[in-house]
């Protein structure tokens, strides 16, 4: 039996359907992340978790027992905030104690739990400074310690590295996957950058407009999206699509963007049925591949570890990422390979992946 469930959870506000029969289940310990633009319903999902905006109708199980009717103090469930929430008159140790003395903690076990916490986010040496002595990242990491030093059932994570620069981002995300190997903590992470949901995730829920789109692990969520959405959602730059129909053999496209060529399908289809065949940019590359073409380059981005590539073909733009070492210029027509064993094919009138 899973360790969360989520069953048929909706969210209405008058005649606005927040959330639309939301049904998710997560096993002890591993790591969901709800991944979606802004505006998605995801964090509404959160809040009805931990009990802040109930559900309209729908149940939510934890550890097989109903949680929905539950006051929020009642279920055993740590919050971290996008904005910290730390009490600025306080010292480190007293904000991460702060649930522990609520509790009627003994004050030797709150230390102790307070010292151990501590040293699981390495941040023991600020334990006697005030919040305004801190960085964002250490001011994170303390809201990490003290929803962990109350040892919950479940935590839940909304959008905590939203006000964190890129690099302390990368820091911070890297401390939560390590707090979650050490612990072995049952978490739900609310995001809408794809790169925290790949790296951090066990399994990933893709939602759009108060729906899921797909549930699946990172790996099945980038290599096999169920649909355009999730497709264009995963991945920077995201999956070039190109539409057409099908020959006449079933077994290439004829991509509007270039009538004069045959882009070879993963699998038969019907003749003339229109599709849009999806290839990830780190599947076009300089060597290897199925299908070989001469494209003049337009765009060169280079990142320091890669180079991305914008090249023309036909009326349309392709992505590529190459490796640092080569040098393309603008200008430059340049042999591509693309691995058509890795491409996708979506039907282009309701968007979902033809298998």
């Amino acid at each position: 039996m899973a360790f969360v469930e989520i069953q048929q959870v909706q969210r209405r506000i008058g005649v606005l359907q927040i959330l639309k029969g939301i049904d998710v289940s997560l096993e002890k310990g591993g790591f969901l992340v709800l991944l979606g633009p802004s505006g998605c319903g995801k964090s509404t999902l959160l809040n009805a978790i931990a009990g802040l905006q109930p559900p309209t109708s729908g149940d939510i199980l934890l550890d097989g027992e109903s949680i929905t009717g539950l006051h929020p103090s009642k279920r055993d469930i740590a919050m971290v905030f996008q904005s910290y929430a730390l009490y600025p008159n306080m010292t480190v140790a007293q904000n991460v104690g702060f649930p522990l003395e609520m509790a009627g903690i003994a004050k030797a076990q709150r230390d102790a739990d307070i010292l151990s916490v501590a040293k699981t986010l390495q941040i023991e040496h600020l334990l006697d400074r005030k919040p305004a002595q801190l960085s964002g990242g250490q001011r994170q990491r303390v809201a990490m310690a003290r929803a962990l030093v109350r040892k919950p059932r479940l935590f839940l994570f909304d959008e905590p590295l939203s006000n964190l620069d890129a690099k302390l981002r990368v820091e911070v995300r890297a401390e939560i996957k390590r707090l979650h190997q050490q612990t072995g903590a049952t978490i739900i992470y609310v995001t809408h950058d794809q790169i925290e949901a790949m790296t951090l995730a066990t399994k990933i829920v893709v939602m759009k407009e108060g729906a899921i789109q797909q549930t699946g692990t990172p790996a099945e969520i980038y290599n096999r999206p169920a649909n355009m959405f999730v497709a264009d959602f995963m991945g920077s730059p995201p999956m070039n699509m190109l539409a057409g129909k099908v020959s006449a053999d079933g077994r290439a496209l004829v991509p509007d963007a270039e009538p004069g060529s045959l882009l070879p399908l993963p699998h038969v289809l019907a003749p003339g049925q229109r599709v849009v065949l999806g290839i990830r940019p780190e599947n076009i590359g300089v060597e290897g591949g199925s299908l070989r073409l001469d494209l003049p380059v337009e765009v060169v981005e280079p990142t320091g570890s890669d180079i991305f590539l914008w090249l023309r073909f036909g009326t349309a733009l392709i992505s590529a990422r190459l490796a640092a070492t080569e040098s393309p210029t603008v200008g430059d027509r340049l042999s591509v390979a693309l691995d058509m064993a890795r491409a996708v094919v979506f039907d282009e009138a309701t968007g979902g992946r033809i298998d």
